[in-house]
């Protein structure tokens, strides 16, 4: 199966995730292109270079944990100009994050997982963050095996979306804005009183540093005017409503916001700052334990 299949989890139209698409006063519809790979697909942002969204199917049942495979490459499916390559990453601090994870796609017959795990090593599905290695990225990188282990009794299926954050204020390095903030939705289908619902669980990755406003932009100025990395900060993993991250990235999430674990009443009532302290309601997260997936 090449590409994202909304009907990965239920042929029925209630439960179907569509891949995200701009809501109004969201990214420009015109700057935005759909690339699809093995059980994945990216919706890179042209003009940012990188991705505002991935969707990726994961079939928990069928995983194939082959060795790892592959390297970094162009995606053939977009113009090397609207891809942040290895020029973003050469000699500093910054590490290639895979948005959608190897490991995530990799199901199926053996050629198909290792094709699809292969595929995830191209550019438009990378982006640019801290490669110093602290509990809060791994438990970020984990989070995917923590949902498919609650999704375990069901159908063993899961669907991932993943992006980045962007906003106006993004520092500029090698020509690329570098974003600050990561987003994540899983959904999964489970049974309630004999009856298929729809569930998902909201996440966002930080990194932020923690810094005034002007100390971050007086750090940001002299680092760009020696071409060095902006500053970033440590990882911070948050559970956040699914219905924040739509507002915080101007995409429609669909029936995301209303499948959500988490109570509506935790969404922020306030505007929320695309960077910056963490918005009321969010749960900071340091391990597994503490994210919500039970029924609301």
């Amino acid at each position: 199966m090449t590409g994202y299949d909304a009907c990965f989890l239920d042929r029925d139209d209630r439960l179907r995730v569509p891949l995200p698409v701009p809501a109004d006063g969201g990214p420009d519809p015109a700057e935005l292109r759909r690339l699809d790979h093995p059980h994945f697909s990216v919706l890179l942002h042209s003009g940012r270079r990188l991705a505002v969204a991935t969707a990726c199917m994961i079939d928990g049942a069928r995983l194939q944990p082959l060795a790892r495979s592959g390297s970094w490459r162009l995606d053939p499916q977009a113009p090397p100009a609207e891809q942040a390559d290895n020029d973003l990453y050469h000699h500093n601090v910054l590490d290639r994050g895979h948005l959608v994870r190897r490991l995530d796609p990799m199901w199926g017959t053996e050629e198909e997982a290792r094709e699809a795990g292969e595929a995830t090593f191209v550019y438009t599905n990378a982006a640019p963050q801290v490669d110093e290695f602290n509990q809060s990225k791994s438990l970020w990188n984990g989070l995917e095996d923590h949902v498919l282990a609650f999704a375990d009794a069901h159908d063993h299926r899961v669907v991932v979306l993943t992006g980045c954050v962007f906003a106006d204020a993004d520092p500029v390095y090698r020509g690329v804005p570098l974003p600050r903030r990561f987003w994540k939705a899983a959904a999964w289908v489970t049974e309630v009183d004999g009856e298929r619902v729809l569930r998902s669980a909201g996440f966002l990755l930080d990194q932020s540093p923690l810094l005034t406003d002007a100390e971050l932009s007086t750090a940001t100025g002299r680092a760009l005017a020696v071409g060095n990395v902006p500053p970033l900060g440590p990882y911070r993993t948050f559970q956040v409503p699914v219905a924040d991250l739509a507002d915080l990235t101007g995409l429609d999430l669909g029936p995301l916001v209303g499948a959500d674990v988490v109570p509506t009443e935790r969404r922020a009532l306030e505007p929320l700052a695309a960077a910056g302290p963490p918005s009321a309601g969010w749960t900071e997260l340091s391990e597994p334990a503490a994210i919500t997936l039970g029924p609301r």
